[in-house]
């Protein structure tokens, strides 16, 4: 295959940034491949990025989704996901490929670089989401050797993400305001159901001993969990 017209510096440059050393470097130039590209050298019968790009989407949610399952273990689904569609989404996925300088090695058709493809953020979450397959792949399907190459920039992301809107989980929050108005906060789990292998509970949350939320889960701390929020939204924030 020709030069890439346009992407001066060495594929080994890249391999550095990354921190990983392809062992079929096909998969890492079929990252890079822009479907603009492609359609301009089609005598080269080659596919662009678009299939790596789906493959990791997926790959980037898994990591992404038990990183935070671990790191904010007492923090209930809409926190976790609110969290991920930041971690994930296009803003931070291009800042991610900007940082290893990922722009400067996509092969990119003429039209592309006319409109300075390079930097436009939703091609740079493209072929960011496109490398993580090739890692993935490369690897042997290695989620682990992924991890290593991924959890760096999530981890930054969480900490700037925190640091502009600090996370409190539910129960907390409701200490916070019952504790202000000097009431008294109580949980009690009200009936459980189910097998042992299967239990549901369901809780009910009491401010000054009248009863403000009820929450249900697969735990007595999920339960409560789900009581304070049910509080928060339909007595306390209202």
């Amino acid at each position: 295959m020709g030069d890439r017209a346009g992407a001066p510096r060495n594929i080994c440059f890249l391999e550095k940034e990354i921190g990983y050393v392809f062992h079929h470097r096909g998969y890492l130039d079929e990252a890079l491949r822009h479907s603009s590209w492609v359609n301009e050298n089609k005598q080269y019968g080659l596919c662009s990025n678009e299939r790596l790009e789906f493959l990791g989407d997926s790959v980037l949610s898994v990591v992404t989704s038990e990183f935070l399952f671990d790191f904010f273990s007492d923090h209930p689904e809409g926190d976790l996901t609110k969290l991920r569609a930041d971690i994930v989404c296009t803003r931070s996925l291009a800042g991610f490929a900007k940082s290893v300088g990922l722009g400067d090695y996509l092969y990119l058709g003429n039209g592309q670089e006319a409109l300075n493809g390079r930097r436009q953020d939703k091609l740079l979450e493209d072929a960011f989401e496109a490398l993580v397959a090739a890692i993935y792949l490369d690897s042997g399907k290695d989620l682990d050797r992924v991890k290593d190459f991924l959890l760096p920039f999530i981890r930054r992301e969480v900490e700037k993400i925190l640091s502009e809107r600090p996370i409190i989980d539910p129960k907390s929050h409701l200490q916070e305001i019952v504790q202000e108005a000097r009431g008294l906060l109580e949980y009690e789990i009200v009936s459980e159901s189910g097998p042992d292998h299967d239990k549901r509970y369901v809780c009910e949350v009491r401010i000054d001993n009248n009863p403000m939320g009820r929450g249900e889960g697969t735990s007595k701390k999920k339960a409560e969990i789900a009581a304070a929020e049910d509080a928060l939204q339909n007595y306390i924030v209202e």
